[in-house]
């Protein structure tokens, strides 16, 4: 079986001779036999301060880094800071990120679908909506892979400094990119420096297990998060954060990102080659400048549902883009393709089955 997932990387990838060597040094720091900074490790947010400022562009101290299990973990701290201000409802892209909404959902605010354009999110559907706040994933949008340019991120900062809101800018898999100069993060463009919550994680580029993210608190926020979420206890390992803090001071991480973007250009480089030869006009390929997946609008009748069908019968595991939307966004016939967890071998294999499975219902 031949598995396109979306959120598997390469096990091989992993530096688990580096990693063990760090893990047992950390095992000898007494600091461990303590609960911590709430916050996070205040050595690991200045490693984390340091890298977002020369690699993403994030204009931030290690004071306003909030570190914490995942994004769902920090987006739920956050969801209570923005209803402690008074507001009720967040905008979220359609198709989205549904493991967030679920949080802000639970939570008793109120999810606004704004759709998306060839762009990324539609900022005239957002002024019309009312929102005050909105999640986004502008460097690699989750699922369909739109890349949002610069122009379009100075419109949702004008948006959000009229309304005086928010903007949490996802930044998942923001160390991929194929194609083009890297765009600046959405928080590295705010003027002001009051608009925008960066939030990452270390699952793309490590291990989903390993559950640390982090978030870049804007002033308003961080004063809040001090005066009101403050006595939360770190849901983060100490243990981990003090192995990630070794691993980015020795230089292992910025190594690590370099010998994965290889991997992965092999990766993503042997998928499109192999649609562009063995579909070629059959599909359209998109969002393929950036992240661990890609998108093909296929030319066909049958829904991207029966051509998930046709393609598990054939072996072949691929995703249906509509699964990520909740209203009527993502009505064109798309479907996901994630390639880092594959071997590079399997791609070229796993594509002709595919076009095999979908011979009789092309166009």
């Amino acid at each position: 079986m031949y598995d396109f997932k979306l959120s598997t990387l390469d096990p091989a990838q992993f530096p688990l001779t580096v990693w063990r060597k760090l893990s047992q040094r950390s095992m000898n720091d007494p600091s461990l036999y303590s609960y911590g900074d709430p916050q996070g490790e205040a050595g690991l947010r200045e490693e984390l301060a340091d890298y977002l400022r020369h690699a993403r562009g994030v204009n931030c101290t290690a004071e306003q880094i909030v570190i914490g299990a995942g994004t769902q973990t920090l987006f739920s701290m956050l969801c209570q800071m923005l209803t402690v201000l008074g507001l009720k409802q967040i905008g979220f892209e359609q198709p989205g990120y549904q493991a967030v909404q679920f949080v802000s959902k639970h939570l008793g605010l109120q999810n606004i679908p704004i759709e998306l354009d060839e762009e990324g999110l539609d900022v005239q559907q957002l002024w019309q909506s009312g929102v005050r706040a909105a999640y986004i994933t502008p460097s690699h949008q989750y699922p369909t892979g739109i890349v949002m340019p610069i122009a379009r991120r100075l419109k949702l900062l004008q948006w959000a400094e009229a309304v005086d809101g928010f903007i949490v800018e996802d930044d998942y898999d923001g160390e991929f990119r194929y194609r083009g100069k890297p765009v600046p993060s959405l928080q590295g463009l705010d003027r002001q420096g009051r608009h925008v919550v960066y939030i990452g994680t270390f699952s793309k580029v490590l291990l989903p297990g390993i559950r640390v993210g982090y978030m870049v608190l804007p002033p308003p926020l961080l004063n809040l998060y001090r005066t009101q979420l403050i006595h939360y206890e770190q849901t983060a390992s100490r243990f981990h954060q003090r192995t990630l803090q070794l691993f980015m001071q020795e230089g292992e991480w910025e190594r690590h990102i370099r010998r994965l973007r290889m991997v992965y250009q092999k990766k993503h480089a042997r998928l499109l080659e192999a649609l562009k030869t063995v579909m070629d006009a059959r599909v359209k390929i998109v969002g393929q400048d950036a992240g661990l997946h890609l998108g093909i609008e296929v030319d066909s009748e049958q829904s991207a549902a029966e051509l998930v069908r046709l393609a598990l019968e054939q072996g072949v595991r691929v995703y249906d883009a509509l699964a990520f939307s909740t209203g009527s966004a993502g009505r064109v016939n798309r479907i996901l393709l994630g390639f880092a967890g594959m071997e590079l071998s399997e791609i070229e294999p796993a594509v002709r089955r595919l076009h095999q499975a979908w011979q009789g219902v092309y166009r």
